[in-house]
């Protein structure tokens, strides 16, 4: 009877653990927090970015990567505090359709990357969806990006500016969200740039 109580309380004790690692939705505003800045147990991490937790964000400024979601996502909101310098080539990648092998082809690319040679795909643009004119910048502060994706319509916000307002594309219904820290441009020595930093502190998301 003894060894099956104490069974029986290491079930119990390993229920707790994962529930306290599941997405956990507010009970009034239907949000669910995917990264608080304390752990990363939402997500799995691909390529070989430098992903580290420091004062409260994840943090990479060396390698090409992301940090994908465990879970898939249909229709949404999305809501991300980021910061970046002006070098960095992050983004949000969503509706990500192989979890191994993220990009533009295979997802949509809601871009962070202020210094892109083809700026009009720039920072607040979709990656070949939907163009930015003119392209905010958001290197060297916090901002707040958010996401709207319900069918085949997409919004996006950036600091409270509409960078789309409603593109439509049908190629994806569903998938994981990506978080990028990527690989720059090359300088004049033909050099790629791998050193700007991303940082994310809050990703939250809403069931629509």
């Amino acid at each position: 009877m003894k060894r099956r109580s104490v069974i029986s309380f290491a079930l119990l004790l390993a229920g707790f653990a994962a529930l306290s690692h599941a997405p956990q939705a507010s009970s009034q505003t239907g949000w669910v927090t995917l990264f608080d800045g304390k752990n990363l147990a939402h997500f799995d991490t691909i390529g070989d970015a430098n992903w580290r937790l420091e004062d409260g964000s994840v943090v990479a400024d060396k390698g090409n990567g992301f940090l994908v979601s465990k879970d898939t996502y249909s229709d949404y909101q999305i809501r991300a505090e980021f910061w970046v310098d002006a070098a960095a080539n992050s983004g949000i990648f969503i509706r990500c359709t192989d979890p191994t092998k993220v990009g533009a082809d295979n997802a949509y690319e809601v871009n962070i990357w202020d210094t892109r040679p083809q700026s009009d795909y720039g920072t607040g643009a979709i990656v070949n969806v939907a163009k930015v004119d003119p392209m905010p910048h958001a290197g060297g502060k916090w901002n707040v990006m958010e996401i709207t994706a319900k069918g085949g319509t997409f919004t996006v916000v950036l600091n409270g500016q509409k960078t789309v307002d409603a593109a439509q594309d049908p190629k994806f219904a569903s998938g994981r969200i990506a978080l990028q820290h990527g690989l720059g441009v090359k300088d004049d020595k033909g050099v790629v740039n791998d050193k700007g930093v991303v940082k994310f502190r809050k990703v939250e998301i809403k069931a629509l």
